[in-house]
C-alpha cells in the first residue's frame, strides 16, 4: 500500500493572500488619501464624495491590469522554462541526469545515492523533477493570473468601500477626520488578519500597515490644504 502524505501549509496561500491582501491595503490608502486630500483642499462635500468613487473605479481596474500582467509575465517565463527542459531532456538526458544528480548531491546526499534519487525520479516524472527541483516551480504555488486579477479588483474596492462610505455618512465639515480614523481602524484589522493569516506577528502586521496608511494620508492632505489654500 503506498505511502499517502498530505499536511497544509501558510505557503499555499502566498498566491491569493499576497493579492487579497495588496489589493484592500491600496484600495483602503488610496481612496481614504484622495478623501481626505481632496477635503483638506476645502472642496464641497458632492466633489469629495466624486473623488472616492473615481478612486475606487480606477483603482479597481489598475489592480486587475497590473496583477494580470505581472502573474501572466511569470507564467510566461516559468512555461517557456518548462518548455526548454523538456527539449533537453529528449536530446540530452544524461546531462539532465548528472545535473539532478549535482543538485542533490549539493543538498547534502553523497553522490551514489544522489544518483539513484535522480534516476528513480526521472524514471517516473523527469520533467516534473526539474521543474521543482531544478527550475523552482512547485504544483503547490502555480500561477494564476485571472485569479489574482479578480482577487486583486475585489478587494481592492472591498478596502476602498471603507472611506468612502466614511466620507459618506461623516458630517460635511468633519470628513477629513472621520474618514482617516475609520480607515486606519480598518488598516490595523487589515494588517492584523493578513499577519495572522501567514502565521507572522499580528501587532507588528497590524502597526506596519497602519504606519504607512497613516503617513500617506497625512502626506495628501497637506498636499491637498496647500493648493487648495493656493488656489
Amino acid at each position: 500500500m503506498p505511502l499517502v502524505y498530505k499536511e497544509s501549509h501558510r505557503a499555499s496561500r502566498t498566491g491569493w493572500l499576497r493579492a487579497s491582501v495588496l489589493g484592500a491595503n491600496d484600495g483602503t490608502i488610496s481612496v481614504a488619501s484622495l478623501v481626505v486630500g481632496v477635503a483638506a483642499s476645502g472642496a464641497p462635500h458632492a466633489s469629495i464624495l466624486i473623488t472616492g468613487v473615481a478612486g475606487l473605479v480606477a483603482g479597481a481596474m489598475a489592480m486587475a491590469a497590473g496583477e494580470y500582467v505581472s502573474v501572466q509575465s511569470q507564467a510566461d517565463t516559468e512555461n517557456a522554462d518548462i518548455e526548454k527542459e523538456k527539449r533537453e531532456l529528449e536530446t540530452e538526458p544524461e546531462s539532465e541526469l548528472l545535473e539532478l544528480t549535482a543538485i542533490y548531491v549539493n543538498r547534502g546526499l553523497d553522490e551514489p545515492l544522489a544518483r539513484l534519487v535522480a534516476e528513480k525520479l526521472m524514471s517516473s516524472d523527469a520533467l516534473g523533477a526539474h521543474a521543482r527541483d531544478e527550475l523552482g516551480i512547485s504544483e503547490t504555488m502555480p500561477t494564476r493570473p485571472i485569479q489574482a486579477a479578480i482577487a486583486s479588483a475585489i478587494s481592492f474596492a472591498v478596502g476602498a468601500m471603507v472611506p468612502f462610505t466614511a466620507a459618506l455618512l461623516a458630517p460635511p465639515t468633519r470628513v477629513a477626520e472621520v474618514t482617516s480614523a475609520t480607515a486606519l481602524a480598518a488598516l490595523v484589522m487589515l494588517g492584523g488578519t493578513a499577519a495572522y493569516a501567514g502565521g507572522a506577528a499580528i501587532a507588528r502586521g497590524a502597526m506596519r500597515v497602519a504606519f504607512w496608511g497613516a503617513l500617506a494620508m497625512a502626506l495628501t492632505a497637506g498636499a491637498g490644504r496647500f493648493f487648495g489654500a493656493t488656489v
